[in-house]
């Protein structure tokens, strides 16, 4: 799962890459598209063809000025960190790890499996639900509960779902 993180946060980066090399080119060998691109950006503030002359004759005198602008005004894209893609895979990777761990550490304490899986489903709700106060503080919702129960509910339901579908099988 770490690997899909990390792949997928190089890919934005190769996104931006290539979007950047696409507005590169397309200032040398459009440059009246791109001049009306601007103008469309600034239009809807009220801003005339001509009052914006100023700006696309800056931007113009600066071609890496230009596409940063376009990139971030045209495209509303920002190039991501070249950390993103470890520090994404190591959280996933980790989060996966120990997501995985707690629920099998309570089968370590007993050799009867009904009793483990009685644990383990305890540890587990309980993990969710300090999971859920945990991101309810850390995104600043007001509702603290309301979070730690949705958290436990979605858990909850994936846990069931997945716990039926295995008795399903046999």
């Amino acid at each position: 799962m770490g690997l899909g993180g990390y792949l997928a946060s190089k890919s934005e980066i190769d996104h931006f890459d290539a979007e950047r090399a696409r507005e590169e080119y397309e200032i040398v060998h459009f440059p009246q598209a791109e001049e009306q691109e601007i103008v469309d950006i600034f239009e809807p503030y009220g801003l005339s063809r001509d009052e914006i002359q100023p700006i696309l004759k800056k931007l113009k005198s600066n071609p890496k000025a230009y596409v940063d602008f376009m990139m971030k005004f045209e495209l509303n894209l920002e190039r991501p960190s070249e950390w993103r893609s470890t520090i994404s895979a190591a959280t996933i990777g980790l989060a996966y790890f120990f997501g995985g761990l707690l629920p099998l550490l309570p089968y370590l304490l007993t050799t009867d499996t009904i009793r483990g899986l009685a644990f383990s489903s305890i540890v587990t709700l309980f993990a969710l639900y300090v999971f859920g106060i945990f991101r309810a503080r850390f995104i600043g919702l007001h509702s603290v509960h309301k979070s730690a129960f949705q958290t436990l509910g979605i858990g909850a339901v994936a846990a069931g779902g997945s716990f039926a579908l295995v008795k399903l099988m046999g």
